[in-house]
């Protein structure tokens, strides 16, 4: 795993959305993984600046949606299809047929996980898998004890991550769904190149743990070390209680400039 430490936030943003580009220039056709809440817009807002400044070419490039709440319509604006359309798909000029997700209206929500976990194996799967990470170490919505074999499925939100979501829903947690589907750890892992970004003091432990700490269902991210290209971008905040920071700082400073990340 490659832990890169960052300034801050917008730091990180350039250097994983540099990173995107470099795929998109490779593979104009990516299939990109992409994850919602406020950490990673900075990256979506990178890459935008890329592609309308004609460093990059996006047009070809596919979207692929991380996880749903389950119950919400697929035009109200929490949705995550919503969001993703909204800060991503529509900034860099795509339409709606670049993109994909779960249905979480779906009558049998059941059949719309297997569905959509054939769905990414018949796309030719994930190129390049945005995650972000909550304060207990979940990634998509697999809360701790997850399997670290689990495909796409519905999952029950632990209370925490409904308080930490609830400032989307104007702070009242009970507009928050108490369940989501999610792509799975197993899936996550088969996605060709895994990127966490993680900011603030908030994030310090789960990094740790994650990066530092036994591979662990309670840690769910903590399976990115199985991972054969993960990187983990973190701000100097997140990356306060790292004990190897000055190790990653060097590895990172020493790098081939060709190898990105």
């Amino acid at each position: 795993m490659e832990v890169v430490i960052v300034p801050d936030a917008p730091a990180g943003g350039e250097i994983i959305a540099e990173g995107i580009a470099a795929l998109l220039r490779r593979k104009p056709d990516a299939l990109l993984g992409v994850a919602t809440g406020s950490t990673p817009l900075p990256i979506y807002d990178a890459l935008t600046a890329k592609v309308r400044a004609g460093a990059v070419d996006a047009s070809r490039a596919r979207i692929a949606q991380l996880d749903e709440y389950v119950g919400l319509p697929a035009g109200h604006p929490e949705s995550y299809r919503s969001t993703v359309l909204r800060q991503v798909v529509e900034p860099l000029g795509l339409g709606e047929g670049a993109f994909m997700g779960p249905d979480g209206s779906a009558d049998d929500v059941q059949a719309a996980c297997v569905a959509y976990d054939r769905a990414l194996a018949e796309a030719g799967g994930v190129d390049l898998q945005i995650l972000g990470i909550g304060t207990d170490g979940h990634i998509g919505f697999n809360e701790p004890c997850s399997s670290l074999a689990s495909r796409t499925r519905i999952k029950t939100l632990t209370e925490q991550t409904r308080v930490d979501n609830a400032r989307f829903f104007d702070g009242d947690i009970q507009q928050v769904p108490h369940h989501v589907i999610t792509q799975g750890i197993g899936t996550i892992l088969e996605a060709r190149h895994l990127v966490l970004l993680a900011t603030g003091e908030g994030k310090a432990e789960a990094v740790a743990q994650t990066v530092e700490g036994p591979v662990a269902a309670v840690v769910p991210a903590s399976a990115l070390q199985l991972h054969p290209h993960a990187t983990v971008v973190v701000d100097e905040a997140a990356a306060s209680r790292l004990k190897l920071a000055g190790y990653f700082r060097h590895t990172y400073a020493n790098k081939p400039a060709w190898q990105g990340i």
